[in-house]
């Protein structure tokens, strides 16, 4: 059964950086896409990124673009996001989700498989 755990959260400072992980275990080769979702309190939860199986095609929420990079490593069964320039409006719980595909519209409803949550906190 696929498991993924979320790690890298925190509290940061307006315009600092932080890196998410989200290990998978549970398979033996991890041939699902991955996305990056958010839900900050009394918000809907919004797909951030997400990056393919084989990590050619990624895709990013509008208000990320330029500042989050998402990536893979398979040999660690482990997906990225790096957050740069990082403003209080980012400030929410960070899901790390498993699914079949990454599309330009990233819903959570594709998403099958799901992390705990990792808090992210940007204030001075």
């Amino acid at each position: 059964q696929l498991q993924l755990v979320e790690s890298g959260g925190g509290l940061v400072q307006p315009g600092g950086s932080l890196r998410l992980s989200c290990s998978a275990s549970g398979l033996t080769f991890d041939y699902y896409a991955r996305g990056w979702f958010r839900q900050a309190p009394g918000e809907e939860r919004e797909g951030v990124s997400c990056i393919s199986s084989s990590g050619d095609i990624t895709h990013y929420e509008d208000s990320v673009k330029g500042r989050f990079t998402i990536s893979r490593d398979s040999t660690k069964n482990t997906v990225y996001l790096q957050m740069n320039t990082l403003k209080p409006e980012d400030s929410a719980i960070y899901y790390c989700a498993a699914g079949p595909s990454c599309l330009a519209t990233i819903w959570q409803e594709d998403f099958g498989s799901w992390g705990q949550g990792t808090q992210v906190t940007v204030s001075s």
